[in-house]
């Protein structure tokens, strides 16, 4: 059985930071993992340098679940988001190494394909209504089945989700955090526009999706998504912070439009009761946040049980490791819902080689043993790392917002 040799972090900023965990067992097998949690990456490097590598070396790379309860359970300050992160970059590496071992790729040690491939969708965003629908419309012709649309907000200066470059968007964008204004009257009042757009122009064989980014109250959120309803919206996704999970309750009385939440969760128990009570119809955990694919696999499980599917998070601050494993997870898993597809630049493509490929609106994660990605430490060194924050809301008169 491979012992774990020794284990190193790589931090690296191809366009954008990212950390990378690299387990080397004594047979010379190798096993990545992703360990990038946005705006606090150094927290997770040190983490994981000072205190979870030591702990590596010497044991079985085959025992994956024990390592994880180890981890877990034996740091005693439990859940977190640096903690969660550090768990699932080595719950990464470890599937990687198995797979590698048995020769296999790791949706095949899952259960196997459940389906041909997973479904994701693109990012349609613009300054204006108009741009953003042909933003989507470029979509739509590359094959996409499902859309996310955001537009700028009328009388805003800026607004978060919306980047100038139609492919690329990285939010975490200066050294400091940049404080934007907010307006959630003027937010509420374009999107049912936008939506009403949407649906003349791409028709109703594509599914529209659209992300609130945490900024309303339960009551606002229940006014957008009965708003929403004539347009069919695939989901409405982080409708309101989702630290008080009885606030979906609220929303839920007042609006058949579907909910997601979880980008920003790190365990099951932040999603437990969301689930049992049906107060959400996808959980948008990431392998990379919530602990791995051990764990999410269970939340997976969990959420199953009361027909919620999964949805996971998939922006540019995952590297490409973390979506190769999403992608192995989603095509083995039954309630799989769909795959945010965030494209990462050349840059970041380079540094991290992978065999995912996309084709008739879905990502497969290929067939190459393991996870089917890697990383070209001398190309990762060629990029440092460099502070990057992601952006603030203030409403206009100052009171401080969610991001």
């Amino acid at each position: 059985m491979p012992k774990i040799a020794s284990a190193r972090v790589i931090v690296t900023s191809p366009g954008r930071n990212f950390v990378t965990l690299k387990v080397v067992c004594d047979d010379g097998t190798t096993g990545v993992g992703d360990a990038t949690l946005n705006g606090r990456e150094l927290a997770v490097a040190s983490y994981l340098a000072d205190h979870v590598v030591p702990c590596l070396i010497g044991r079985d790379a085959h025992r994956i679940e024990d390592i994880w309860q180890y981890l877990y359970k034996g740091a005693y300050w439990r859940r977190g988001p640096v903690t969660m992160a550090a768990i699932a970059a080595v719950d990464m590496a470890l599937w990687d190494i198995k797979g590698k071992v048995a020769g296999l790729p790791v949706y095949q040690l899952l259960g196997g394909a459940s389906r041909a491939g997973c479904m994701v969708y693109g990012h349609a965003n613009g300054e204006t209504i108009a741009d953003t629908i042909a933003a989507a419309l470029d979509y739509q012709r590359q094959g996409y089945k499902a859309i996310r649309l955001q537009c700028g907000v009328p009388g805003m200066a800026s607004t978060y989700g919306v980047s100038k470059d139609k492919y690329f968007y990285e939010p975490a964008d200066a050294e400091l955090p940049t404080e934007n204004l907010w307006s959630t009257a003027k937010y509420l009042r374009v999107v049912p526009e936008l939506f009403a757009a949407a649906r003349e122009a791409l028709g109703w064989d594509v599914h529209l999706l659209h992300d609130v980014h945490h900024r309303l109250t339960p009551i606002e959120a229940a006014r957008l998504g009965k708003d929403l309803e004539p347009y069919r919206p695939f989901w409405i996704e982080d409708a309101t912070p989702a630290e008080d999970q009885e606030a979906f309750r609220l929303i839920r009385q007042h609006t058949t439009t579907p909910l997601a939440v979880g980008e920003i969760f790190s365990s099951i128990w932040d999603c437990k009761a969301l689930i049992e009570n049906r107060l959400i119809d996808y959980i948008r955990a990431t392998v990379l946040h919530a602990g791995g694919i051990t764990h999410m696999r269970q939340i997976a499980s969990l959420a199953d049980l009361y027909h919620v599917r999964t949805g996971c998070h998939g922006a540019t601050d995952l590297s490409p490791v973390t979506m190769a494993a999403a992608l192995h997870l989603g095509l083995a898993i039954p309630n799989f819902g769909i795959q945010e597809y965030m494209r990462h630049s050349d840059d970041t493509d380079a540094v991290f080689p992978h065999g995912y490929r996309f084709a008739d609106g879905m990502l497969h994660p290929g067939d190459a043993p393991g996870l089917g990605v890697h990383i070209d430490e001398t190309l990762a060194a060629a990029h440092p790392y460099r502070r990057a924050y992601l952006p603030v809301n203030r409403l206009e008169d100052g009171t401080m917002w969610s991001w």
